[in-house]
């Protein structure tokens, strides 16, 4: 059951205005209208580190020195983006004031490697991080963006995003981590003290609620109080708890006021209750107001100046916003720098990239959470027979599907093909055969079909010269075309019969075309389109521009006979080995959410049809989210690899032929079918009507609408194989402080070396009146064992855990009764099941 919002709860949706301000979880003391059975914590809270970074000896007065010698159009220059001179690619720029040692920030995008227009390591997506279920990797991950953002001239970090996977539909799922809250709290915290190890200052995103791009500038999310802290607030808090130096706002409005301009968030949550002391800007072009914003928190408009450049000073000399408020942002900024050592005059030296050590990382982030779905008669791994005669299949087999599209493509340094890392694995004297199975790019027009003739495969364009051809394209039969350009500048104009194939799209559409189809293997960028044509002649128009550097582009095509002979060569090749690895993908990107859960394109006739000849057949999935699948059962095996980095071919490998063992567990929740899931058929939760979206599930977010509603999924939130087996027995819980301690041993009972993740659930409170999950994740342990041998293992359930928000006290209070514990595989393969009883603690005085 899910609490109503009134408009009167919306406006003091968050405050601390009766409670005591400070870190997350401090002391507070319930109101008169506190529910029965709502204990307050009292104690420790979550074991968080103290911020990596703390303030500088000195610094308050440092700060204030330099904002009385800052004049108010230097002030207002410090709260906005710029165009940046020297600009090296990056995502921002803010101009510094050098008669003040005040340096310019080059902010750059960086979810999964530094986005700048040179080379960076391209790490796995966040997803895929997500799935080790290991904290010390994620912090790792988060040094290695840390440091080569420093050394490629960065000086903030957009990222990381800790948006909870809340809908399988969103575009940017693949950026974040996870549906569960814990787990994300967990990692974030993690990355971001990674990041800033390295000296780079980290921006978590997007605050908050921005769980979707559809409609992602306008929407007005609508949630309760409790319903925001239990699920989509515990990231951030944790980041807060973590020391990030900045906190991007969202797009969308939050119970009826934008975000960037929500007190409720930025002032009396983020500043008042959680003590967060760095700065705040916009996403870009998020800001909807000055004095609103300004006012409400906001310290820094992105990329530019419209509202707190001119505007704001009009707004300060007319006596409408007062000189403070702007003070009061400045001060947050410079605070922040000089906690990273930026106002010392010489700034710390940039270190200089270690591309072989981010490899190293990438590797071991692709492996730890690759994430064995299925495994049957044995298909993985390959050994034996079926490691010396193979089949490879699909586009991406040959094609790296390295990041997604949007703020999280990076420019890797070296990406190798799947094919290539198979057949050198596969070693001399095996077969290995591959076929594309289906042409992402196109093949070029048929010279026939043209007249005049025109060689518009490879057409360039010198500088400052256009070219274009006029003439008849002439088809013998009716068919379904898609028509292809790929070009290096200023994207050529195709117009068939006076129609414009590849118009220039409205907002980020025009520039994040995803991470796979956006962009062909040489570099150049990519459009398709797709239409029937008729028999006969059209007119074909084509003309390009050189622009100031010159260009080169091509026109190409597929059509129902060219994706036949396709499917075709693909069989042949399935059937004529042993086993055979099908790569399948999902392109997602930044600026708009999926359309379907299932493959696009006709990727499910092409894994029916090759594994119809080839039962011995593998899956592997460069998707974004969950993905349903139809064709499952008639798989030998499936194994989901998001989009693994630059080093996801070596990764993938490594797993397919049992070098390494499969590490990974899924972070979100597989549904059985595109109507099976949290915000299936209801279209208030996902996309919204008229621009609102409710959270109606309330507290039921990923796996706990599944339990709650007792629905099955095609593959649990914690789901995944390994290469062994493993018993789990002898279940203790015992209390610890203000928590509980559970332990049990996990077992070896298979004939290899493995990888196994022990998940602990937690069951809800009998004494807490409150919307409760009927499990929550509480807990687990990565560990590897040897055949044979086994490991006690001890998980923390620390107090928050324990406790619910409370919106009639606005407090986190205890869950005492009790309480059931599991321990198991994942949250629907739980053997082990034990309670303990959880108690207030006694008061002290």
């Amino acid at each position: 059951m899910s609490e109503h919002v009134s408009r009167r709860t919306a406006m003091r949706l968050l405050g601390a205005a009766a409670v005591a301000a400070g870190g997350a979880g401090c002391t507070v003391t319930p109101g008169a209208g506190a529910r029965t059975g709502a204990e307050p914590l009292t104690a420790a809270r979550l074991a968080a580190e103290a911020p990596a970074r703390p303030a500088r000896p000195g610094s308050a007065a440092r700060v204030q020195a330099l904002l009385e010698r800052l004049t108010l159009d230097e002030k207002l220059g410090l709260l906005h983006g710029d165009r940046d001179p020297a600009s090296l690619g990056q995502a921002g720029y803010v101009p510094g004031v050098p008669r003040l040692g005040i340096p310019p920030l080059r902010l750059a995008d960086g979810p999964a490697g530094v986005r700048v227009a040179k080379p960076a390591t391209a790490l796995p997506a966040p997803v895929l991080l997500a799935s080790a279920f290991d904290p010390a990797l994620a912090r790792e991950y988060g040094r290695v963006i840390g440091r080569e953002g420093r050394a490629l001239g960065q000086d903030v970090l957009l990222s990381p995003m800790v948006n909870l996977i809340r809908t399988p539909y969103a575009g940017r799922n693949f950026e974040t981590f996870a549906e569960d809250p814990k787990l994300t709290a967990d990692l974030v915290g993690e990355v971001i003290r990674g990041i800033q190890d390295e000296g780079l200052i980290a921006t978590v995103k997007h605050f908050a609620l921005n769980n979707q791009e559809q409609g992602r500038t306008s929407v007005d999310v609508v949630a309760g109080e409790q319903v925001m802290h239990e699920t989509e607030l515990r990231g951030f808090e944790a980041a807060v708890g973590a020391g990030c130096g900045s906190v991007m706002g969202a797009y969308n409005m939050v119970n009826g006021v934008h975000a960037c301009e929500s007190k409720p968030l930025l002032d009396e949550l983020l500043r008042g209750r959680w003590g967060f002391d760095g700065w705040v800007m916009s996403d870009w072009d998020a800001t909807h107001s000055t004095a609103a914003a300004l006012t409400a928190g906001l310290d820094m408009e992105m990329p530019g100046g419209r509202h707190f450049g001119a505007a704001l000073k009009q707004a300060v000399t007319s006596g409408k916003v007062p000189l403070g408020h702007v003070d009061r942002a400045v001060s947050r900024l410079l605070a922040t720098l000089d906690r990273f050592g930026l106002l010392d005059g010489a700034p710390p030296a940039r270190p200089v990239r270690d591309p072989a050590a981010g490899a190293r990382t990438a590797r071991r982030v692709a492996v730890a959470g690759a994430v064995l779905l299925r495994n049957e008669r044995g298909t993985l791994p390959l050994t034996g027979p079926a490691a010396r005669s193979l089949a490879v299949v699909g586009p991406t087999g040959q094609h790296p599907f390295v990041s997604g599209g949007g703020s999280a493509h990076v420019v890797p340094d070296r990406a190798e093909s799947p094919l290539d890392a198979l057949r050198r694995r596969a070693g001399k004297g095996a077969q290995v055969r591959y076929a594309p199975g289906e042409d992402l790019y196109g093949r070029p027009l048929p010279g026939n079909a043209l007249t005049p003739a025109a060689a518009l495969d490879d057409r360039a364009v010198a500088a400052g010269r256009s070219w274009t051809h006029q003439g008849r394209f002439t088809l013998a039969a009716d068919d379904e075309w898609t028509l292809y350009v790929h070009y290096t500048g200023r994207r050529p104009s195709v117009k068939l019969d006076g129609q414009e194939l590849f118009p220039v799209q409205q907002g980020v559409a025009e520039f994040f075309a995803g991470g796979l189809l956006g962009t062909a293997p040489d570099g150049r960028s990519v459009r398709r389109r797709t239409l029937r044509l008729a028999k006969g002649t059209h007119s074909l128009a084509v003309s390009a521009e050189g622009g100031p550097a010159g260009q080169r582009f091509r026109l190409r095509h597929s059509t129902r006979a060219t994706r036949e002979a396709d499917l075709a060569e693909a069989v042949r090749a399935a059937r004529g080995a042993h086993s055979c690895v099908l790569f399948a993908y999902e392109d997602a990107t930044e600026g708009r959410d999926r359309t379907t859960l299932a493959l696009p394109g006709a990727q499910q006739r092409l894994i029916e049809a090759v594994t119809a000849a080839n039962p011995r057949t593998t899956v592997v999935l460069n998707t974004s989210s969950s993905t349903t699948m139809p064709w499952l059962d008639r798989t030998g095996a499936v194994l989901q690899m998001y989009y693994p980095g630059q080093e996801g071919a070596a990764a993938t490998a490594a797993v397919l032929f049992g070098d390494e063992d499969p590490g990974g567990r899924l972070t979100q929740t597989f549904p059985a079918a595109e109507h099976l899931h949290p915000v299936a058929g209801d279209p208030l939760r996902y996309p919204g009507v008229a621009g609102r979206q409710e959270y109606t599930e309330g507290i039921h977010v990923g796996h706990r609408w599944y339990d709650a509603q007792r629905v099955a999924p095609l593959f649990a939130f914690g789901h995944g194989l390994s290469y062994t087996s493993f018993g789990y027995e002898k279940l203790a819980v015992r209390r610890r402080g203000e928590g509980l301690a559970v332990e049990f041993t996990v077992r070896n009972t298979g004939a290899r070396r493995g990888t196994e993740v022990a998940q602990v659930y937690l069951g809800p409170s009998p004494d807490l009146r409150l919307d409760q999950p009927v499990r929550a994740l509480a807990g687990y342990a990565r560990l590897t064992l040897d055949p044979g041998r086994s490991r006690r293992v001890t998980v923390a359930v620390d107090a928050r855990t324990l406790s619910s928000w409370d919106p009639a006290a606005h407090a986190w209070v205890l869950g005492t009764g009790r309480r059931e514990v599991w321990a198991g595989r994942s949250s629907r393969d739980l053997p082990l099941r034990g309670a303990a009883e959880v108690r207030r603690p006694a008061a002290t005085g």
